[in-house]
């Protein structure tokens, strides 16, 4: 029999020395006269908790009931009974004689008793929790005796054990044993090993060894009892001396004392019963428990009572005690959250708990889970991580980012809703860094290169001022091939205005990746168009970012004139400090909400959120000025395959268009074949025919251009063509009565008479006084197509004007 007995055990094990557990440093208490030790496993090193059990030899009382004991753990499994791990038996040496020792291992637990004097908890926190942990060894107990029909014999303070996260577990089994209650003629005593249990915590029945009366009784009436004990040592703080103090209810809650002095009761058959404790008492219904036990149940509840729990959650956490939280409800949480059963306000509430976590803690309990969620197909809970991803991106390593976390969060730079892109888009500001240059060369640069002509106009400012802002992150040959595109190519003529000032400021804040020759042929000269801007605000920094590059260029020169013949080889001039400023520009604009407006800062243009971005829309500084040849440029054009950022080396990005003209390097600045809307209209003005102008050539007055809505802005002025050289002198020419000077834009640049003493050149035969059609432009050769017969344009077959106040017939066949 004992043979058995030890096999059973024994277990896996066959001896201490293939033991799979290192046994630490002991408890200061346990339950009868077993020690409890903290332990690790050998093979992963987590922690375990160890129960040992010696005696002088096989045989000891002790050792006998200890076996029943672990039999007992073995074979009852319930959430609030001690989880059994392993079990075995061997002769451990002391000095010279040999211990016969049981060894128990659970999950890891530490005595109820020293567990409450760690937390410390007073007035409704200490109840609150108390009314917890009564809860869970109530429902243990009663399992034991309305289901499984056994008594544990010995329910106190010190057969009760917490876990990790605070959880209530009953263990001690060795006295546990069936109810027989239908033996009443047997002399055996039903608790064989009764005499383990303390005086103070007997009924009078088990005292008396009434045995007869016991097994008249009910199941739960000794155990019952014990629970009296219990809450008796909890509310106390004292160990339970003799039976006499049982009487003394001072310490005991009013709502919990009618059911204590139930539970108490001297006739076995009144007793409570465990499982009516936890239905009927009031105690039981607070905070605490109403939380535990919803999360518990969570994916049984509607998303309308779920919603409307999480919602009340942060309110309700901030009143619960703090270790109990973070040790409790947020590993509940974060299991629910990691298996889809809580919504996505649940994740509000992580990371505010989180936020209590020291950061080791937060990057064992929390960051797991964080990372499995960006793998979620929630829109909502993908929402909730990016606006939040300040919280806890630090935290997260660069493998985990390069890895696992940014290919989910790049599937939300192509999602419909602008919200989840204008969201992925910010989150790069602080995943950015973390990412691997071929992740960012071959992936995120063209992701923003599609970004960066968004329908959006908040989402293409916000990112040019990201690219400003991980210009550092990349290398020398990503920042030459896509720096100066971005920013100049796109940036500098989008129609919006807070786009543009993002820009002009990229470029100011990444000037020391530029060298010269870029900044005197690229930069300079895109920026200095924008000191004539229609809106104030970009002007402003216009002409700051060209005192800058000016003053790069200055330092360049001085140091060539010194000899210096190093600076030709440099990649550019790091900023003053005075313009040490603009490198916070971008992480405060990306993060600001404003409205856009025609005069705002390039901040107000970065809303963090879509709604921002819509109301941008009806302001004036969202909508291209018609008296503005800037704001004329299409976003057409800005969006334009070929205006793209450059062929970059990933293949494994599936281009949705399938165009390789995505990218920035394949702009040419000095060859663009898409000529922006500025050059195009002079360029459309040279190609129509030389009209007469109002006063005589030969006096020094200059027409100024007028915009097609009698705007007065001479912007294009300074660059008219040059007057042809020419030796024939010029002739007093009239205008011509009918001509409309507003509708001709080629009038005002037009280049003045040529200055000539020769003779005035004789006209073609059809028109011989015609002197000013003898220097007219050639015609043009374009495809375009001819403009309408309006006095701008000529028809199939244009007649030659003559000169003088006559009136020119223009839709005869001769042009007479």
């Amino acid at each position: 029999m004992f043979k058995f007995l030890k096999e059973v055990v024994a277990g896996s094990g066959s001896g201490l020395k293939d033991f799979p557990y290192t046994i630490g440093e002991p408890y200061a208490s346990a339950w009868g006269s077993w020690t409890h030790h903290r332990g690790t496993s050998k093979d992963d090193g987590s922690p375990v908790s160890i129960f040992s059990l010696s005696g002088s030899n096989p045989q000891d009382r002790h050792l006998v009931a200890g076996r029943n004991g672990v039999k007992r753990l073995r074979t009852v499994r319930h959430p609030n009974i001690l989880s059994f791990l392993h079990s075995t038996e061997a002769e451990v040496p002391d000095g010279p004689a040999m211990k016969h020792t049981i060894y128990i291992v659970t999950e890891p637990v530490m005595p109820l008793s020293e567990k409450v004097k760690e937390l410390n908890l007073g007035g409704t926190q200490r109840d609150e929790y108390f009314a917890w942990g009564l809860h869970q060894i109530s429902k243990a107990v009663s399992f034991l005796n309305n289901d499984c029909k056994l008594v544990h014999g010995n329910v106190c303070l010190a057969s009760v054990v917490v876990t990790q996260t605070l959880d209530w577990k009953l263990h001690a089994f060795d006295v546990l044993s069936e109810f027989d209650a239908n033996n009443e003629a047997s002399g055996s005593p039903m608790l064989q090993f009764e005499w383990l249990v303390g005086t103070q915590y007997k009924p009078m029945e088990l005292t008396k060894s009434d045995w007869a009366s016991i097994r008249k009784s009910p199941p739960w009436a000794i155990d019952s009892w014990g629970l009296g004990c219990l809450i008796y040592e909890l509310f106390s703080g004292a160990k339970l001396a003799r039976t006499e103090d049982l009487r003394n209810t001072a310490s005991i809650p009013k709502s919990l004392l009618p059911d204590y002095q139930r539970l108490l009761n001297s006739t076995p058959s009144r007793r409570l019963n465990p499982s009516k404790l936890i239905d009927n008492s009031e105690f039981f219904q607070n905070k605490l428990v109403e939380t535990i036990q919803f999360m518990e149940v969570l994916n049984l509840k509607d998303s309308v009572e779920k919603d409307s729990f999480f919602r009340k959650l942060p309110n309700i956490a901030e009143q619960l005690p703090r270790e109990i939280v973070l040790k409790k409800l947020l590993p509940v949480l974060a299991s629910s959250l990691e298996f889809g059963s809580a919504a996505a306000p649940a994740l509000t509430v992580l990371l505010k708990m989180g936020s209590w976590l020291s950061v080791d803690q937060f990057s064992i309990k929390v960051l797991p889970t964080i990372v499995k969620l960006f793998a979620s197909n929630d829109r909502a809970i993908r929402a909730c991580l990016l606006q939040h991803i300040d919280q806890f991106g630090e935290s997260l390593s660069a493998q985990t980012v390069d890895e696992q976390v940014f290919p989910n969060v790049a599937t939300g730079f192509s999602d419909t809703t602008v919200s989840i892109r204008e969201l992925t888009l910010k989150s790069m500001l602080v995943l950015a860094p973390k990412l691997s240059q071929r992740t960012i060369s071959g992936s995120l640069l063209k992701y923003l290169s599609k970004l960066q002509v968004d329908e959006d106009p908040g989402i293409r400012t916000n990112t040019t001022i990201l690219l400003g802002n991980i210009a550092s992150h990349m290398n020398d040959g990503t920042r030459k091939r896509v720096l100066i595109n971005a920013f100049t190519v796109r940036a500098l003529r989008d129609t919006f205005p807070p786009a543009r000032a993002a820009g002009i400021m990229a470029l100011s804040v990444t000037s020391s990746y530029y060298e010269m020759t870029e900044i005197a042929t690229r930069i300079l000269p895109n920026i200095v168009v924008l000191t004539f801007d229609p809106d104030s605000d970009v002007r402003t920094k216009a002409f700051k970012a060209t005192d800058q590059f000016l003053q790069i260029a200055k330092q360049h020169h001085e140091k060539l004139t010194t000899g210096d013949t190093m600076v030709a080889e440099s990649t550019g001039v790091q900023l003053n400090t005075g313009n040490s400023g603009l490198l916070g520009w971008a992480m405060s604009s990306i993060t600001q909400k404003g409205k856009a407006s025609d005069h705002g800062s390039i901040s107000t243009a970065n809303a963090s959120n879509s709604q921002v971005s819509a109301t941008s829309a009806a302001t004036p500084g969202y909508a291209p000025s018609t008296s503005s040849s800037l704001d004329k440029a299409a976003p057409a054009s800005a969006r334009s395959s070929v205006d793209g950022w450059g062929e970059l080396e990933d293949d494994n990005i599936h281009e949705e268009n399938g165009s390789d003209k995505e990218g920035w390097d394949d702009v040419d600045p000095f060859d663009d074949k898409a000529s922006p809307s500025l050059l195009s209209n002079i360029q459309a003005a040279q190609k129509r025919p030389v009209v007469q102008p109002k006063q005589a050539v030969a006096s020094a007055k200059s027409h100024q251009l007028k915009a097609p809505k009698s705007e007065d802005d001479p912007l294009w002025g300074p660059i008219a063509a040059a007057p042809p050289k020419s030796a024939s002198k010029s002739a007093d020419i009239k205008p011509s009565t009918s001509h409309n000077d507003e509708d001709d834009l080629w009038g005002s640049i037009a280049a003045p008479a040529p200055k000539t003493s020769g003779k005035p050149l004789k006209a073609p035969a059809a028109n011989s006084d015609d002197l000013w059609g003898a220097i007219a432009a050639p015609p043009p050769s374009t495809k375009a197509r001819p403009l309408a017969s309006s006095g701008r344009g000529r028809g199939t077959k244009p007649a030659q004007p003559k000169l003088g106040a006559q009136r020119i017939g223009r839709t005869s066949s001769t042009g007479m």
